[in-house]
């Protein structure tokens, strides 16, 4: 009788991922979270993890931790002095706040590494590419970072529309930008890096090109398999709806959607837009939405859960999405798990999402030729209603085949095994192709 061989023992792998947490309604909750916590717990299942965390998210994934074990997960919390707490209450701050955490933690590491031999260091979370990682830079085990992105600014011509306050801090933000990538620890971990997943083409087209040789196309967003949705289709009598959904801040552009929509219903009033959302620019949206006459086909909701959003996206026919500044865009993600078209500018996280095939993007030159081809755009799919569906349908075999958190983890598993083993497979030996983003051309602008 034969005797079996033992199994391999699993590969030991430090993350280091300072946002991570299931639970939306607890504080500094954020795309990275998201992330962070759908990744670990999946890549769990084939490595043994020990994951750096900050120490505020401990609450959160206690309370998730009690709903699903993760045996072979090891949360390491990682804190900063209390003092330094008052930081994480304003932007630019909460980033310097990052950036002494990275530090601390790398100390952790150290002594971590001394008594279990890590196979591999992948620096998860904080996920801009910006971030320098000391434990990337020092930690003598096989490294490997992302995915990430940080490199898409808001377009010139947008930025002039901002007031005055968001405009210093855009200005702010990019040179803050400059001095991160020159950082010294920044440049050694980038070095080392065996692979660097790059979440949209701004991220890849910042690399220099002797390290776009090792860049490995991966969203920072994902839907998870029983969220998605197969599309049905609508009532032909049915008003044509159309939904956008966020936060309601100057870089999301939704005055920008409003101006479309107001194109748009010249030739279709008959059409509904349904704007989800809290924020500060409420109050003047709400003034736009009166100065361009279509209260009667606006409504403006409030915020509200996850689950109900998801829930509103399967009964409207068109998601409209004009974020001016968005390395992700998850929502983009949920709209096309529910099998809706998406409209949005060609610009970083959801530029990678949307292709020909699932929904229109458009040039970002200035605003009101964007407003006019995003008007076009829906233009179309209201008078091809045939369109409009198959586009749907697209939308959710993409999300369905792309963008499920486990396809997600296997190529960030391919990335761990390719590390581990040396030089990445697979990745060219040049610059990433355009076809390798799966980039669509954007509409054509009509003259």
């Amino acid at each position: 009788m034969a005797v079996p061989f033992p199994p391999e023992p699993k590969l030991h792998v430090l993350v280091s991922a300072y946002a991570c947490g299931a639970d939306p309604s607890t504080k500094f909750f954020g795309g990275g979270d998201v992330m962070a916590w759908n990744l670990v717990k999946r890549l769990g299942r084939e490595y043994r993890l020990w994951v750096l965390t900050a120490a505020q998210n401990r609450q959160a994934i206690d309370a998730a931790l009690a709903k699903e074990s993760l045996p072979s997960v090891e949360f390491v919390y990682v804190g900063l002095p209390a003092r330094l707490q008052g930081l994480l209450r304003h932007q630019g701050a909460l980033q310097f706040y990052a950036y002494l955490w990275q530090w601390k933690a790398y100390f952790v590491a150290r002594k971590l590494h001394r008594r279990i031999r890590f196979d591999a260091f992948h620096h998860l979370t904080y996920e801009n590419d910006w971030m320098a990682s000391p434990t990337g830079a020092l930690l003598p085990v096989p490294y490997l970072r992302g995915p990430g992105g940080g490199a898409h600014f808001v377009p010139a011509q947008f930025r002039a529309r901002f007031g005055a306050k968001s405009r210093l801090w855009e200005y702010f933000r990019i040179g803050m930008q400059w001095v991160f990538r020159h950082d010294p620890f920044f440049l050694i971990s980038q070095e080392r890096a065996k692979v660097l997943m790059m979440a949209n083409r701004e991220a890849l087209e910042a690399l220099p090109a002797r390290w776009q040789k090792k860049a490995k196309p991966l969203s920072v967003n994902g839907i998870s398999n029983s969220e998605l949705t197969p599309p049905e289709s609508r009532p032909r009598n049915a008003k044509f709806a159309i939904l956008s959904a966020g936060r309601l801040i100057p870089l999301k552009g939704f005055d920008l959607a409003l101006r479309a929509f107001a194109l748009f219903a010249r030739k279709h009033p008959e059409a509904m837009f349904v704007l989800i959302g809290e924020g500060p620019e409420l109050g003047r949206l709400q003034t736009l939405v009166q100065e361009l006459g279509i209260e009667r086909q606006t409504r403006i909701e409030g915020w509200m859960p996850r689950e109900r959003l998801l829930a509103k996206m399967r009964f409207c026919d068109v998601f409209l999405f004009a974020s001016l500044r968005d390395g992700g865009g998850s929502v983009v993600v949920e709209a096309m798990a529910a099998g809706k078209p998406v409209v949005c500018l060609d610009l970083a996280g959801p530029a990678l999402h949307v292709n020909p095939e699932c929904g229109f993007k458009v040039p970002a030159h200035h605003p009101e030729q964007a407003a006019q081809d995003m008007a076009e755009a829906l233009d179309r799919l209201a008078n091809d209603r045939e369109l409009c569906t198959r586009m749907g349908r697209a939308a959710f075999e993409r999300a369905r085949q792309d963008y499920d958190w486990d396809r997600v983890a296997e190529r960030v598993s391919e990335a761990y095994r390719a590390t581990v083993a040396g030089a990445p497979p697979g990745l060219e030996a040049t610059h990433v192709s355009k076809s390798k983003w799966q980039m669509a051309e954007p509409v054509a602008r009509r003259r």
